[in-house]
């Protein structure tokens, strides 16, 4: 019998304007943990779309041999009844239902119609028990942190008798522990006979535990690596994703550094549910002109509660401290009044609160700052095209036209609308919350290549990133956060890992300047 579980030949895949996949060969080993690598747009994800039935056969050209036979999907239902499950980076849970109730979802434990509640409770016990997650099946989802959803989802895929998962950036939204522990429970699970696709951009990650790792460019494949017989580094992984050597992760800056541009003083913030719970608590700092300042925490610290909040209280309630702008405490009371204080901020999530993914590229870019593109009230067609058309050169957006929808980008262009609009708004003050999520490496180059540019013509930037190699490699200073509370401040040359790290775990502030 094979070994090979998987194979999918020449595969090939049009969007309007665009071929995502071009004749694309790709096989996997039984037992593997087979690591799917490239940059935005690679088309990654495309190619998981028409193994799991999100894109049906006969959108696409070319074959899917599963253990022998050939398959043809119409739907994700298909390609899970032959056992093959997709985890989107996307969580699909229902967040104000059970673990039990979201892992049992379409496919529950009944009896002539009627759900056998204690059946579905024994086999939720079972099943947490072997991704190691330690809840009560009854747990809401809502209360449960993203680290302990995705170990949810795996549970749902083995509750389908999974054979193949597929994995598309599981580690995106968490912290370094909860990253290491999903790794380390792929490691289990293939020891149990599951076989693993793992897409992801943290090179890393990918050495630490794939068998295999295929290089996909330009939605072709460069080529396929054994990790237990070819020399692998993390350069030449690069070197093949982006078609060059990238001799250095994060662009030099001459950095002139100005006077204070903005403040916030005495700020205290709420939790919007839960009244008597304080997510932030006497923040204090400052930005000056021309400087890069990151803002660096665990998950839960409150780095983006503190963002959101700043930005028009659109996160917490009972609000109270003040913001300056040049010394002079200005209103953000509302998003429209921050906004015309010249304060923007661009959201982690950037496909549900980031854009309109329905909506063209040109009408994203323009949506922060209509009065720039309207004469009385009506939007000039011409003024919006010429305007969108500067950022999408200014930006590089890698699209077909600015007619585009912006669902149709890769990761990183997306990401390039979210920072082009919040530019075109004209900001002195720009909040940027993990602007390089999600994103592969050439992608994350360009990010700190305009975000330099920024700091460069003046502009205050707040970095918020959960990733300490990138907070040391392109910020100036940096406010370290735990539990709501500003733990440290330092000067990024003299920061490290170590000293950051250590301003979390200890319970006094220190101050490095």
């Amino acid at each position: 019998m094979s070994d090979v579980i998987l194979e999918m030949r020449n595969i090939t895949k049009t969007f309007p304007g665009v071929k995502a996949l071009d004749n694309v060969n790709f096989s996997v080993k039984k037992g593997d943990i087979h690591a799917l690598v490239g940059e935005n747009g690679a088309g990654k994800s495309t190619l998981m779309k028409v193994l799991s039935g999100v894109i049906p056969h006969g959108e696409y050209s070319g074959e899917i041999i599963f253990e022998g036979k050939e398959c043809k999907f119409n739907n994700i239902k298909n390609s899970e009844d032959v056992g093959i499950v997709i985890i989107h980076q996307e969580l699909a849970l229902i967040p104000f239902l059970s673990i039990a109730e979201n892992i049992f979802l379409g496919n529950e434990c009944n009896k002539n119609g009627v759900i056998n509640w204690p059946e579905s409770f024994q086999k939720t016990r079972e099943l947490l028990k072997k991704v190691g997650l330690h809840e009560s099946p009854e747990t809401l989802i809502t209360n449960i942190g993203v680290g302990k959803q995705q170990l949810v989802e795996i549970a749902k895929a083995l509750s389908k008798k999974v054979k193949l998962l597929i994995l598309d950036e599981p580690t995106a939204s968490l912290n370094e522990n909860d990253s290491e522990a999903l790794l380390n429970l792929l490691l289990q699970l293939k020891e149990h006979g599951v076989t693993s696709i793992l897409i992801s951009h943290k090179i890393g990650e990918v050495s630490k535990v794939a068998d295999m790792i295929t290089i996909l460019r330009d939605g072709a494949t460069i080529e396929t690596l054994d990790c237990h017989k070819d020399h692998i580094t993390e350069d030449r992984i690069i070197r093949g994703m982006v078609g060059r050597d990238l001799t250095n992760r994060f662009p030099s800056r001459e950095v002139k550094i100005g006077e204070p541009i903005f403040e916030v003083e005495n700020w205290n913030v709420y939790h919007p549910i839960h009244e008597d719970r304080k997510v932030c608590d006497n923040i204090n700092m400052y930005v000056r002109e021309g400087e890069v300042v990151g803002l660096y925490g665990l998950m839960g610290s409150g780095r983006t509660e503190l963002a959101m909040s700043i930005f028009g209280k659109a996160y917490g309630r009972h609000i109270t401290g003040t913001v300056k702008k040049r010394g002079k405490k200005i209103d953000v009371s509302s998003i429209t009044k921050a906004i015309k204080n010249g304060i923007s901020y661009a959201t982690e999530d950037r496909k549900t609160y980031g854009l309109v993914l329905i909506q063209d590229i040109k009408n994203n870019i323009t949506l922060a700052n209509l009065d720039d593109v309207a004469e009385n009230s009506v939007i000039n067609k011409r003024k919006e095209l010429k305007s969108t058309i500067e950022y999408k050169a200014k930006l590089n957006i890698k699209c077909s036209s600015i007619q585009q929808k912006t669902v149709n980008l890769s990761g990183g262009n997306q990401q390039k609308v979210v920072l082009s609009k919040w530019l075109f708004s004209n900001p002195d003050v720009l909040l940027l919350d993990e602007p390089t999520r999600g994103i592969d490496v050439g992608a994350k180059y360009e990010i700190y290549t305009i975000i330099n540019k920024l700091a460069t013509d003046g502009k205050a930037v707040v970095l918020i990133s959960s990733e300490l190699p990138e907070i040391l490699g392109i910020c100036d200073r940096i406010y370290i956060m735990n539990e709501g509370k500003i733990v440290g401040e330092m000067n990024a040359h003299e920061a490290t890992q170590e000293k950051i790290m250590k301003c979390i775990m200890s319970d006094q502030e220190v101050m490095v300047k």
